[in-house]
């Protein structure tokens, strides 16, 4: 969080309260993004266990090329910039197959580990 370098006290109160609402609303947004995220990860935590199980392999490149198509789509549809869209869900691809991997070592090396 940023602060700013000319006070508070020379800001209109009117300001003070709308910045004060915007930035709970923000708050509010980052705990669903959060919250969301953990919701994503159980689900490909699940995916990780299945495709371990049955020896898929833990990167799936043609579902990947879909998901960052359909993602800049949506971005696009929601005025969002499509290359900030493709570059997190790149990130989010790459900790999932992190998790996938783990998951198929501790799967064919008979470790038992919790889920994260």
């Amino acid at each position: 969080m940023t602060t700013s370098n000319t006070g508070s006290r020379d800001v209109d109160p009117a300001v003070r309260e709308e910045l004060a609402r915007l930035r709970a609303s923000i708050d509010n947004i980052d705990a669903a993004v959060v919250h969301m995220l953990a919701e994503r990860f159980k689900c490909t935590q699940q995916v990780g266990h299945l495709k371990a199980e049955h020896q898929l392999p833990p990167a799936d490149p043609a579902r990947e090329a879909r998901q960052i198509a359909r993602l800049r789509a949506l971005a696009e549809d929601a005025k969002l910039d499509p290359a900030f869209a493709e570059k997190f869900l790149n990130f989010i691809v790459a900790e999932v197959i992190r998790h996938h991997e783990r998951i198929a070592d501790e799967a064919l090396n008979g470790s038992a580990t919790a889920g994260n």
